[in-house]
């Protein structure tokens, strides 16, 4: 009998997939995206709470870790262009190399508006010959453009800067090629890439590219002469001049271009913003700097100095404000309050309930973290305001006193009384023999 199980399985392997999960009921509205980039950290690592930035902060913006090395794709809207891409693959330029130069590229295009109406791309190849890949007419979408760079290889022999430019120029840059007239005002911007010295004079068929209207940026590597990238450049030739070390690196200077070729870019999400802590977008194109909270920002408008905001009144403390260290505080509170769970307000202690009041029977509060003391029934309060004594007491030690000061008085009378009556005896007894003497002189 012929096995028969793995045909039903194929029939049956649907419905053993497991459904796909349910969309939500009601999908709430799309979250606002705000970009806000953190840059680098603050003195000793500070502020140390938010997150580490993808880049260091106005490193080249390298796109890596994003669906199709795009990172930067979507940040802006570019201007529409007529670009061309002329790049050296030359012997000195080694396979692995060269792919790392069409990464390039492609980086670059990831940051483009393409299509017919928006940027167009070209690309020239060039060694000791010069071979043009793709006009500018060729590719219409980005996938289809992208592919062709990954199929270009490279020529392999000299190194003819002077020629490709003239070809760019004479054959690339043209109507017929897919390049749009001067009515259109759309810019004509041709990239060179090389890492070595031109084996032709680049001096004057660059000037003619330039006078023809065509923007240069010349882009060298390891071995590359300096002196000829200036003449091939145009001018500020600090804006249209790059270098990079190796291949390697070179998909760095992506961002370089994208921030150029955005009519209004976010310096925020390219990293270029130089904000030492915080990246804050404005809108169309415009950002600002802010820094962490203790710090404050310089005069630069880009970097953060440590604040001590006790002596700034921006504590937010409700009583007392103390500076720990370069800008770090914390608050206090006076005596008879506590500190809030926000760590910045107070609230009236009781000093009752706290059991710190030295009450001897009854603590009495009286709001605003003040009290008073009582004592229970049949005691008084003592001259200090915090012991009592028994009532009873006080009334016994007062009338053993008042009794004490009755005998006293009683004594002290008994004496006088006394002295009195033998005084008035005295007067009597000499009143008398007064009166006898004179009654006898009378009678003589």
């Amino acid at each position: 009998m012929p096995r028969r199980l793995p045909g039903l399985l194929l029939l049956l392997w649907p419905l053993l997939l497991p459904p796909p999960p349910a969309a939500p009921a009601n999908p709430g509205p799309p979250a606002r995206t705000v970009f806000r980039r953190l840059g680098t950290l603050g003195p000793r690592g500070s502020p140390g709470r938010h997150p580490a930035p993808a880049a260091p902060t106005g490193a080249p913006y390298s796109g890596a870790g994003l669906p199709g090395g795009a990172r930067g794709a979507g940040v802006c809207k570019s201007r529409p262009l007529d670009l061309v891409f002329i790049i050296d693959s030359s012997r000195s330029v080694r396979p692995l190399e060269f792919t790392k130069v069409k990464t390039f590229v492609s980086r670059i295009i990831d940051t483009l508006d393409i299509g017919e109406a928006n940027t167009r791309v070209a690309v020239v190849n060039y060694a000791s010959t010069v071979k043009i890949e793709f006009h500018l007419q060729a590719h219409s979408d980005k996938q289809s453009l992208k592919q062709a760079v990954g199929r270009i290889t490279p020529l392999s022999t000299g190194t003819m800067s002077g020629l490709a430019i003239q070809t760019a120029m004479e054959e690339a840059f043209t109507v017929e090629a897919g390049a749009r007239g001067p009515s259109s005002n759309i810019p004509k911007v041709a990239i060179i890439v090389t890492d070595g010295r031109p084996q032709d004079q680049v001096n004057e068929v660059a000037a003619r590219a330039r006078a023809s209207g065509i923007e240069l940026y010349a882009v060298g590597v390891g071995r590359a002469d300096m002196e000829s990238l200036k003449m091939i450049a145009s001018e500020p030739l600090d804006e249209h001049v790059f270098y990079v070390e190796t291949y390697g690196v070179i998909e760095k200077l992506s961002s370089r271009f994208q921030e150029t070729f955005c009519a209004a870019v976010d310096a925020c999400m390219l990293g270029t913003h130089q904000c030492q802590h915080v990246c804050i977008s404005d809108g169309e194109g415009k950002h600002h700097c802010e820094c962490s909270q203790g710090y404050s920002l310089n005069a630069d408008k880009k970097t953060c100095s440590a604040q001590d905001q006790c002596a700034s009144g921006t504590h937010g403390c409700q009583h007392l404000c103390v500076s720990d260290r370069a800008g770090s505080h914390h608050c206090e509170c006076y005596e008879g309050y506590a500190l809030n769970e926000d760590k910045k307000t107070c609230s009236v202690r009781d000093k009752c309930a706290l059991g710190s009041h030295g009450c001897q029977h009854i603590c009495v509060s009286d709001g605003a973290a003040s009290y008073h003391c009582d004592c229970y029934t049949g005691f008084t309060l003592n001259e200090d305001k915090k012991t009592c004594s028994a009532i009873e007491e006080a009334r016994r030690l007062i009338s053993t006193a008042d009794t004490c000061g009755c005998e006293a008085t009683l004594a002290f009378q008994d004496k006088v009384s006394s002295y009195l009556q033998r005084l008035n005896t005295k007067i009597d007894d000499i009143l008398a023999k007064l009166q006898a003497n004179e009654y006898g002189q009378i009678h003589r």
